[in-house]
């Protein structure tokens, strides 16, 4: 019988100087997440330590680890402990030369439920996620746990309607998307809050377009650019929650980290949908360009 309703909890966080610091916080955030009943916490994008995405430099692929690795073995044990799915987010080194920006899924009882390498890179300024990240090729499979079937979209992914319709088609029961996405510090404050409501609508339409909740989490706080050439980047948090009409169910600010903890009810994608029959009045035979870069 499928799971109808679960906790979860977003734990936005803003970096702690190290990666030990930021598995600490991260960790003491589960443990909270545990005390208030959650099932599942998901954790930011690239968590363990800054957006290092914001430069390139070579000696920067040391931040990357296996997996398994150091970071799964301890999120596992976290899991197994308190009896809840975790998802984390790491710089994957699948193979010498070769890396990821790589979703885990730890189950209920410690297991590695799945991997989600992010499917979509970007490439803008302040944002060189091309120069490490290999695009995925594992698709958008979601991940069966204790909880149900997640969709994990990371960072970019969220801005594509086409991921989370093949998430919804594969059978995901909720959309869970960690994130680390910000502003030019020197962007006007109208234009900042124009960017994260932005965020905000699209993803709400993903989940109205697939009647399905929707998790966002998003690392907060300024971060410098290291080699001083940009403004660096205030990451605007907003982590959010909503349901399958859209509606919001928690959020949090852009100013501070924030263990976010909202009910969701899964059992509600079933009378949306039968009131919304997007998926029944698809028309698949009339799709065919969406397979194309642009109609010249």
């Amino acid at each position: 019988m499928p799971r109808s309703s679960l906790t979860l909890a977003l734990v936005q966080q803003s970096d702690q100087g190290s990666t030990a610091a930021n598995l600490e916080d991260g960790e003491a955030a589960i443990r909270a997440a545990s005390i208030r009943g959650c099932d599942l916490v998901l954790l930011q994008e690239l968590h363990n330590g800054p957006y290092f995405c914001q430069t390139e430099n070579p000696d920067l692929f040391d931040l990357a680890e296996s997996i398994p690795g150091p970071t799964t073995e301890r999120l596992s044990a976290l899991a197994r402990e308190l009896e809840l799915v975790i998802v984390g987010s790491l710089f994957e080194q699948r193979a010498p030369g070769l890396y990821h920006n790589t979703g885990v899924v730890l189950d209920a009882d410690g297991a590695l439920a799945g991997i989600y390498r992010k499917m979509h890179i970007p490439d803008v300024p302040g944002c060189y996620e091309k120069f490490y990240f290999t695009p995925g090729d594992l698709g958008f499979n979601p991940i069966d746990t204790a909880v149900g079937r997640l969709g994990v979209l990371m960072g970019w992914d969220q801005w594509f309607p086409e991921a989370a319709r093949a998430m919804a088609l594969g059978g995901a029961q909720i959309l869970l998307a960690p994130s680390t996405i910000g502003s030019n510090p020197n962007d006007t404050p109208e234009e900042q809050q124009r960017q994260i409501q932005s965020w905000v609508t699209i993803q709400r339409g993903h989940a109205i377009a697939n009647s399905l909740s929707l998790a966002a989490c998003n690392r907060v706080g300024y971060e410098s650019d290291p080699n001083g050439l940009t403004p660096g980047t205030r990451f605007w948090g907003s982590s959010f929650v909503c349901g399958p009409q859209g509606e919001i169910l928690a959020q949090a600010d852009d100013q501070a980290p924030k263990l976010l903890v909202a009910e969701v009810d899964l059992a509600r994608t079933e009378p949306v949908r039968r009131l919304w029959p997007f998926l029944r009045d698809r028309r698949i035979d009339a799709y065919d360009d969406l397979a194309r870069r642009f109609r010249d």
